[in-house]
């Protein structure tokens, strides 16, 4: 309430959006919102006046908020920095009450868009995005969600050809036209040249297990400049959070 009464806008995520999507209830401490990069700040001074201790612990993607053994997180973009939080997260977003309070929740395109990139070894959010995909795919605004993933289309592909495998009978969801389009950039990709230098990609997927690639073998981290929005001093502190004792 205290974000509301302070008119700061929101988004509710996490599995609140999840339930809203696709009926699946998931039980857990945390609660996830998620604001413009503008807002961080001021959000997270209207949770402590709230009585909340807040923290940015990771400043290119999140922020927290805690109270007691819950907490909220405060995201405003993803943590490879590919899915920042803008305008049209808020356009799309659909009504809900969460709580018994009305409040908008996270679009299913955007959602995806998150989710897909989250291929962790302990934690992976591949089944949520099938059965967002299940549940959602004949609402999907299809020429948007495949304009998010940008160049990085392949993941979106990979998501959808397993979800055929998972679901057999239900892969006709997905519209042929999506597959289509999806299809003749592989086909048109492959045909070319490979390009120059060694690139990593795996990092936007894991923090972790490919880090030998690039500290080890010399290979670029996509997350950095010039290829990923993210710099030195930020990926540094958030490396660090998966690999202390």
């Amino acid at each position: 309430m205290a974000l509301l009464n302070a008119r700061l806008p929101f988004l509710v995520g996490g599995a609140y959006a999840l339930e809203r999507h696709t009926g699946i209830v998931r039980h857990t401490k945390d609660f996830d919102i998620f604001v413009r990069p503008k807002h961080v700040h001021r959000t997270l001074r209207v949770l402590s006046r709230a009585g909340f201790q807040t923290d940015l612990p990771f400043p290119h993607w999140i922020g927290k908020a805690f109270h007691g053994e819950y907490f909220i997180d405060v995201i405003f973009n993803s943590g490879n920095g590919l899915c920042p939080v803008d305008d049209e997260w808020f356009e799309h977003a659909l009504d809900n009450r969460v709580l018994n309070v009305p409040v908008k929740v996270c679009p299913v395109e955007e959602t995806i868009w998150q989710k897909a990139f989250i291929l962790e070894r302990d934690r992976c959010d591949s089944a949520d995005v099938a059965h967002l995909l299940r549940f959602c795919a004949v609402k999907v605004d299809w020429e948007r969600l495949i304009r998010r993933f940008a160049d990085h289309w392949r993941v979106l592909y990979a998501h959808l050809v397993v979800f055929g495998f998972i679901y057999p009978a239900q892969q006709h969801l997905i519209p042929r036209a999506a597959m289509d389009t999806l299809a003749r950039r592989l086909r048109d990709e492959v045909r070319r040249a490979a390009p120059p230098g060694r690139l990593c990609n795996g990092t936007l997927l894991s923090a972790t297990q490919y880090l030998r690639d690039v500290d080890l073998e010399g290979f670029q981290d996509a997350r950095l400049a010039p290829h990923g929005p993210i710099d030195e001093s930020a990926l540094a502190k958030w490396t660090a959070n998966f690999v202390r004792p």
